[in-house]
């Protein structure tokens, strides 16, 4: 059974007085679980995305609480002459574990193709990180049916390349645009049917067994009041957590929301 993967991303918010405060009071809830048996660690792992600031401040705060650290994008070169970017080889050397490609914001607002996303997938996977590759339609993509066939493009053009059991270290985020920052959420039905095809072309990468083993994320306007009836879904391992993420009781709440 896969377990459930709920990760912050604070995106460009944070400095470092408040960004280390709610590091410090997600690590005092989950080790305040762990005394009491650790139901939600074992139900949840938790994953923090902050800015690239506050890394290696909210690093130590993280040993020895199971509670992963990752980028909010790389590069796709692992070092060179690129300013002001981050190769996944420094996140990797700041203890992150995971990053996220190809988030919507990045694909709208810088332009990133899937050949970009892919090859910054690649990078990530080179360097010994997880990627999260984010996928998801527009609002008038999904109005006129595309949905389905906007997902396949951006999952043949943006999965990195992998062989066999290398696709157990991959995670997909199901990110309808539409939804993301906007309050709305896709219905249990537009989830279901997005994850179902997003698994039965994965099952057509790497076999049937193996895309079992790949977690799909579902990201877009999640919050406490809908948390556990996304979370309860087939196919939904988790979610990627953008504006209620940096509200310690409402990520905590949805976190408590993993079956």
């Amino acid at each position: 059974m896969r377990q459930k993967l709920i990760a912050g991303n604070w995106k460009m918010n944070g400095l470092s007085e408040e960004g280390l405060r709610l590091a410090e009071g997600i690590v005092d809830r989950r080790l305040r679980d762990i005394e009491h048996g650790g139901e939600i660690s074992r139900a949840c792992e938790l994953l923090l995305c902050p800015p690239f600031t506050l890394l290696a401040q909210i690093r130590p705060f993280l040993g020895g609480t199971g509670i992963a650290l990752g980028g909010q994008d790389c590069h796709p070169e692992l070092s060179g002459a690129h300013t002001g970017d981050i190769s996944a080889a420094m996140l990797m050397d700041l203890g992150c574990e995971y990053v996220i490609v190809g988030h919507s914001e990045r694909r709208q607002d810088h332009g990133e193709s899937d050949d970009l996303v892919r090859a910054k997938a690649n990078a990530a996977l080179q360097a010994g990180l997880t990627p999260i590759v984010c996928i998801g339609e527009t609002e008038s993509q999904r109005e006129q049916g595309q949905t389905q066939a906007v997902l396949r493009s951006q999952l043949e053009g943006s999965l990195p390349e992998l062989d066999g059991r290398e696709a157990m270290r991959l995670v997909v985020a199901y990110e309808p645009v539409w939804a993301i920052g906007t309050g709305k959420s896709a219905d249990v039905q537009d989830v279901t049917d997005a994850h179902s095809g997003i698994r039965s072309y994965l099952a057509e990468c790497f076999g049937s067994d193996l895309a079992q083993g790949v977690r799909v994320l579902y990201g877009g306007s999640v919050k406490p009041e809908n948390a556990a009836k996304l979370l309860s879904l087939d196919n939904v391992d988790g979610a990627l957590v953008g504006g209620a993420s940096l509200k310690l009781e409402d990520f905590w709440a949805i976190a408590t929301s993993c079956p």
